[in-house]
Parts: C-alpha cells; structure tokens; sequence
C-alpha cells in the first residue's frame, strides 16, 4: 500500500508541490476558527463571530472559481502568488484594525477570503505534468484527498498553539505569512512556471458549460450538506452524552473514517470508468450516514461516526478524475475550484439547516439531515447517469483529459500545449 505514495512522493517536484500546496491553504483552513478566537479575545459576541466567518466562506466561494479562470487564462505565477499576498494583507489588516470598526472589519475579511488563492485547483491541475502515468494521476488525487483530512485536523490544533504561545492577532498574522510563504513555494516550481492550460474557447460560462461538471457539483452540493449537518447533530449528541470531549471524538472518528479509507482507495488501481465507480462510492457513503439516526451510546456513536466518513475522500479522490475528464478543454483549475466551492457552500448550508431541525426535532432528526441529503446526492448521480456518461466529442468538452501527456491523441491536446 505504501509503496504506491511513495512512488509518487519520489517524482521530481512532487512532495514540494503538495507540502507548498497544503501550507499554502492553512490559512483558508484555520480561517473559521482563527477569527472566532479573534473575535472573542477582543470582547465580541458568538454572533459577530459567526457573521465575520460566514463572509469570509461566502467571499471564498466566490473567489476561488473567479480566480480559477484566472490563473487557466494567464498561468499559476501571475495569479496565485498576488492573491496570495492580498489575502494575507486583508487578514493582517482585520487583525490589527479589530472589530471596533464593523465596516473595516467585514470588508477586510470579505476581501481575505475573495482573494484565497485557488491553490488545491492548482495542484490537480499540475498532477498530470509532474507524473509519467495515469494511475500514478489518480493516485495522487487520493492522496491529496487524504492530505486534504489530515490538515483540517492539525490546522485547527495550530491556531490553538499560536493563540497560547502569543495572541489570537499573532495566530491571524502569523498563519497567513505561511500561507504566504506556501503559496510562493508553489509558483516558483518548475511545473507551476511551466504550466499552460489547453486554448480555451471563449464562453462566459467557462466550466459551467458541461452537463457533466454541472452534475458533479449538484452531487457534492448535497455530500457537503451532509457532511456540515454531522457537525452541528453532533454537537447536540455531546450535549446530551458526555460533552464536548464525545464531539470531539466524534469528530476525530469521522476524519480518521475518511483518512483510512483514502489511504485504501488510493493504494490500489480501479478498473472501469470513474463515473460509475463514484455512483458506487456516493451510494455507500450515502448508506453508512443511516446508522448515524440510531444514536446510540457514545462508544458505539464514535464507531459509527468512523465508519459514516469511509467513503468520504475516496468519493473526492474519484471526483476529481470525474471533473478532469469532463472538464471543458482550458478549464481545469477553474472545474476543480468550482468543486470546492460548491462543497464548501453546501457543508455551509448543511449547518444551517441541521440547527432548526434539531432544535425542533432533537439529535435524532439532527442526523436524519445527512442520510437525507446523501439520498439526494445518489438520486442526482443515478438521475444523471446518462450526461455524465456521455461522450465529449462536440469539441468544446475535451474528450480526454487535457494535461495528460499519454493520452493527448489530438494534435491540438499535445503536450507542446500544456508547456
């Protein structure tokens, strides 16, 4: 299983890209927590926290498609980097002006978000340039699935450590100039200086265009709903089960869940066409969200709770081969950041409509939420089964992956276009 990662860590360029790359997005993973300590350390209430990191993830999924075609049109450098160096500035700015100034304040952190680079855009895109084969791409966007997991969880314990050893304004900075120094450690690589995106053609909709990437966004929308409800049901099952340690396992489960099953899914090859694997994948992740609803003790809980996030990052790693292939041609970091923009706005959403529920119907009903929304997800994909099949030879839909130096069959995909 091992050898497989480390196959891939051993090519040249490699682990820099994926170290400079989960750096680079620290600060867009400890935003939520960093200003809600920020923002309580200066005397504001939960509710202006809350408001502050709403803007910050409404502003981040706006600016991560926008700056997607950005960097398709005019290359990595010329777009990561000054992003880069905005959102950190604006987030530098929130924390020294503080919330005495509501206007600063939302404007500042609306622009930190706006302007997060769309780096994790960015590595798929480079993944195909940097490794000589096809198994060896999806592979890579396993591991980026798990890599994903595992900052999430020591993000969060690093803003901790910062605001212990300093300052909840020392955490704000301090995390961001890494992000900085991540994001600088990206676009100086070969491969991000050398990447080019195929020629595009003109068209306001850019990757929207494909009925193929509009169905994977409907079917993340509804897996990122169900995976923000889990976090607000699983905060009134620690209320009533032992507090907030319970959650905090619960949460830890959930990661370790979807970090092991990564771990396995990238470890061997899979045959067949990825749309149907990922049917497959939605429809068993959907599955083991059920059991959630029985609430039982909280050891049985926790172990439930591992076993509902299994098919989480395989489900990811497989979509992410699914939005390359239907990607149209001079698309590709734009369709993966419309990936994580609409699962970021539905695990959003997903928190906001897990709240009522439980406080009308209790944790029970709470965890109703996610096995509903994952129903939904498998509904869109099986509904959809067809479109997402489809071939793409209307020459607007690149019928094979754009980067991919093995398959560019078509003189115009030729790898000559990508450098």
């Amino acid at each position: 299983m091992a050898a497989g990662y480390a196959e891939i860590l051993r090519a040249r360029h490699a682990m820099r890209l994926l170290t400079g790359t989960l750096v680079g997005r620290m600060p867009n993973a400890t935003a939520a927590i960093a200003i809600v300590l920020f923002v309580r350390a200066e005397g504001g209430t939960y509710t202006l926290a809350g408001a502050l990191a709403a803007v910050y993830g409404v502003a981040n999924a706006i600016g991560q498609p926008v700056l997607g075609r950005l960097v398709d049109l005019r290359g990595q450098p010329k777009v990561q980097l000054p992003a880069a160096v905005l959102s950190a500035l604006a987030m530098s700015l929130f924390a020294f002006v503080g919330t005495d100034s509501p206007v600063w304040a939302y404007g500042a952190v609306a622009a930190a978000g706006l302007f997060t680079p769309p780096l994790e855009g960015g590595l798929r895109a480079l993944w195909p340039s940097v490794l000589s084969r096809e198994d060896q791409v999806h592979t890579a966007y396993a591991m980026d699935a798990i890599a994903q997991e595992v900052m999430f969880t020591v993000g969060p314990l690093l803003v901790t450590v910062c605001v212990s050893l300093w300052s909840a304004q020392a955490a704000l900075v301090v995390l961001n100039v890494i992000g900085v120094l991540g994001a600088l450690s990206v676009v100086v690589s070969k491969p991000s200086r050398e990447w080019r995106s195929a020629p595009r053609e003109a068209h306001w909709l850019g990757a929207l265009r494909s009925p193929g990437l509009l169905v994977l966004l409907a079917t993340f929308l509804f897996i990122g709903l169900a995976l923000g409800s889990i976090t607000v049901a699983g905060v009134s099952y620690g209320d009533r089960n032992g507090g907030d340690a319970v959650y905090g396992w619960m949460m830890a489960a959930l990661g370790l869940g979807a970090l092991v099953g990564g771990v396995v899914y990238g470890a061997r090859q899979w045959s067949g066409a990825p749309e149907a694997r990922l049917r497959w994948l939605v429809a068993l992740l959907a599955l083991f969200y059920v059991p959630l609803t029985l609430v039982p003790g909280p050891v049985a809980m926790v172990a439930l709770t591992a076993v509902a996030g299994v098919f989480l990052a395989p489900a990811l790693a497989c979509a992410f081969i699914v939005v390359d292939r239907h990607a149209p041609q001079g698309t590709v970091t734009e369709a993966f950041s419309w990936l994580v923009t609409t699962f970021t706005v539905g695990a959003s959403v997903g928190t906001a409509v897990a709240g009522p529920v439980v406080e009308w119907g209790g944790t029970r009903w709470g965890f109703t939420v996610p096995a509903a929304t994952g129903a939904l997800a498998l509904l869109v994909l099986l509904a959809t089964g067809r479109v997402l099949a489809a071939p793409r030879t209307s020459g607007r839909v690149a019928a094979i992956s754009e980067n991919d130096p093995n398959r560019a069959v078509e003189p115009r995909f030729s790898s000559g276009d990508r450098a």
